[in-house]
């Protein structure tokens, strides 16, 4: 008798948890114009920077600092086809850069792909700010805040997309 008896609870118990399995798959099948989403999303990293693509020409400014890095200044920048076409220094850093180093001035999606290998090598800081339409502003890495001089920031400013 107590088999039995545990084996209707135990097919109870099965079956109210096989019901609330149910309910919850089934809730997740809703559309999601349906759907509240309960997650809050990363403030670090919106939906739109996710979406963001780069074009093949655009021009930004960027002001580097921080750290002891060769990239240091104020630029405006010119891309085209998804390469570097023009750098003007802004300040005499930036013109010493582009005189001696004009191949290391960067595209937005260089400075990404910095900022996701910083990401991947698990620096100790590794963080970027986004506008409105998902382009970065903003980039900050320190690979060890431990470390002198291993900084970067990148601001990145009057940003517009061109016909190439």
């Amino acid at each position: 008798m107590t088999t039995v008896h545990s084996s209707r609870r135990f097919v109870s118990v099965a079956g109210l948890v096989g019901g609330l399995l149910w309910a919850t798959v089934a809730c997740g099948t809703e559309s999601s114009s349906a759907s509240t989403e309960v997650a809050e999303p990363d403030p670090a990293t919106p939906s739109s920077a996710a979406t963001w693509r780069e074009p093949d020409s655009y021009v930004y400014t960027l002001k580097s600092s921080e750290g002891e890095r060769s990239l240091l200044g104020t630029f405006r920048v010119t891309v085209r086809d998804g390469k570097v076409a023009e750098a003007v220094g802004l300040d005499a850093d930036s013109r010493r850069v582009v005189k001696q180093l004009p191949g290391e001035v960067p595209t937005i999606g260089e400075l990404l792909d910095e900022l996701e290998q910083a990401r991947r090598d698990d620096a100790d800081t590794a963080e970027a700010e986004y506008a409105p339409d998902g382009h970065p502003e903003r980039i900050s890495l320190d690979w060890d805040k431990n470390a002198i001089d291993d900084e970067a920031l990148y601001v990145i400013s009057a940003y517009a997309p061109t016909a190439g």
